[in-house]
């Protein structure tokens, strides 16, 4: 099918309310992140003032994109998103480069790693659910029970995301409800249970206490952003979405206003916590890095590890079916534009989805459960998804410029200081990477340079498609 070719099939439908367009910010946001990633950004700054900070800075610099991306999503209320105002901002090659490197590795990477944290927390219910546990295996392949699992649950969500947006807005608004319950009840249990004389005074007592001269911890909290930006992530998934959204000029801003703002909140109340019932070493030397069980464990005791299992499961299902949900709209509005594979454009009569877009991407995703080297690609692609928000973010400047005239029922907050100030530190965010972390940046680079002749290929074969039937 080609790009005329759609124009025939049915469209989505705006079936997406205010509440709906809020839980799928808040639950893409929240995976297994928060539940862990402290343990590593702690052992990076070494003070709790410098780990507060690190998260303080993450939701100032996300709630600032969010901001910014309300102006271009109520100006712009396609399906696609991002991808819509990269291309309308640079050029139909940035668009594609950004859904490139969505589909072949941020998106689906992501679904793989949380699929597979799934399994892996599944596993403390059912042992047989194990790394370890292969049914399959030819030298370093093969597929292990925790693969298995992970798969099945892809495959089964984007079976469900299938059937209309009904039945996927639905499991996202019980889920994202049942894991903020989740994370309300550690903060409330936290504070009234969980403080420890020991970590009050050793970090409290000894808050602002920076074993770095002020450069040093500049740096370091710029390198050790990184954890805390990825749980932060995929607070934009919902501008993908933003053509089944009723009322888009005014439910996307305010959803990512709401939804980025509530998570931000959530997570600076988990770390608080953490502080107050861990010494910092306990946090840094915690288990698999499990600060949240290592807390819960001084109030509940051994039924500790049952009890976030369960909490990480009930998260990382509703992150997934988030994202499942929100990554097919990007393929199908490339599909559109005849760069990507035509049937991702092909909307079902019945339940007006994406459905060939989502079957795509959950085969790809499943693939890359297989390969086990997911973890690795998300490593990489660092350095390009905050290139992308930056680029995004910089349209945002540009299309102020080219399309004066343009309809704009929101405007972001603090433009033009606000924005700048977000490109200026992602970009110093980016500097330190590339010093400091250069094995994560240059291959992310890569991944998004191979979306170059793979664009002019499809570019080619649309623009002979179109030659012929002219």
């Amino acid at each position: 099918m080609d790009r005329a070719d759609t124009v025939t099939q049915p469209a989505l439908a705006e079936r997406l309310g205010l509440l709906d367009s809020t839980t799928i910010v808040m639950g893409s946001m929240i995976g297994s992140g928060v539940f862990i990633v402290s343990a590593d950004i702690a052992r990076q700054v070494q003070s709790p003032a410098l780990l507060m900070a690190t998260w303080a800075l993450t939701a100032v610099l996300t709630m600032t994109a969010a901001l910014s991306y309300g102006e271009l999503a109520a100006m712009m209320p396609r399906a696609g998103g991002q991808y819509v105002y990269l291309r309308e901002a640079f050029g139909p090659l940035w668009g594609f480069l950004y859904g490139w490197t969505l589909f072949a590795v941020i998106q689906t990477g992501t679904l793989a790693a949380v699929a597979v944290a799934f399994a892996k927390f599944l596993g403390v219910f059912v042992p047989a659910v194990s790394a370890d546990a292969w049914l399959v295996r030819a030298g370093p392949a093969g597929i292990n029970t925790q693969m298995l699992v992970a798969i099945a649950l892809i495959l089964a969500l984007t079976w469900h995301n299938t059937r209309g947006i009904e039945a996927g807005a639905r499991v996202q608004n019980i889920f994202t409800i049942a894991k903020v319950g989740a994370l309300a009840g550690l903060i409330a249990a936290g504070v009234a249970w969980g403080r420890q004389p020991e970590a009050m005074a050793r970090n409290f007592g000894r808050f602002w206490e920076v074993p770095w001269s002020a450069w040093d911890a500049l740096r370091l909290t710029a390198v050790a952003m990184v954890g805390a930006l990825f749980s932060s992530d995929a607070w934009n998934n919902v501008t993908f979405t933003a053509g089944e959204i009723r009322n888009p000029r005014r439910n996307l801003p305010l959803s990512l206003a709401l939804g980025v703002g509530i998570v931000s909140v959530i997570y600076l109340a988990c770390n608080l916590v953490y502080l107050m019932a861990l010494p910092l070493e306990q946090i840094q030397q915690a288990p698999e890095d499990r600060v949240a069980t290592a807390v819960i464990s001084k109030i509940l005791g051994p039924a500790a590890t049952q009890v976030m299992a369960l909490a990480v499961m009930v998260s990382t299902f509703g992150c997934l079916n988030g994202m499942i949900f929100a990554g097919a709209r990007v393929y199908y509005a490339m599909a559109r534009d005849g760069l990507f594979f035509g049937a991702a454009a092909r909307v079902n009569e019945k339940t007006r989805t994406p459905n060939h877009s989502l079957w795509m991407q959950g085969a790809w995703a499943a693939f890359l459960t297989l390969t086990g080297r997911y973890s690795d690609l998300l490593d990489y692609v660092i350095f390009a998804v905050l290139l992308f928000y930056m680029l995004t973010i910089a349209g945002l400047f540009v299309l102020r410029r080219t399309r004066p005239g343009a309809e704009r029922p929101y405007r972001a907050f603090g433009y033009p200081l606000l924005p700048a100030a977000y490109i200026g530190a992602a970009a110093f965010i980016e500097l330190m990477l590339l010093l400091y972390k250069p094995s994560y940046t240059w291959p992310g680079l890569l991944i998004v340079l191979t979306g170059i002749p793979v664009y002019l290929a499809w570019r080619k074969r649309r623009d002979s498609t179109s030659r012929s039937e002219a």
